[in-house]
């Protein structure tokens, strides 16, 4: 599941920073990607908070 976010994060990372540099950072496809990379990586800190530590043993 967390390689999946990850990538899913990077992909749209990705399209993000294309679209403020080819429409500008304030241009409505530009905000609208970076709102929902802003809820993913939201999505994986809640995860990651709920996931207990792994024990080394």
């Amino acid at each position: 599941m967390d390689n999946l976010l990850d990538e899913q994060i990077k992909i749209l990372r990705n399209n993000m920073i294309n679209a403020g540099m080819t429409k500008g950072l304030a241009a409505k496809e530009t905000i609208q990607l970076s709102k929902r990379l802003d809820n993913l990586m939201n999505l994986k800190m809640m995860l990651k908070e709920q996931t207990p530590p792994k024990k080394n043993y």
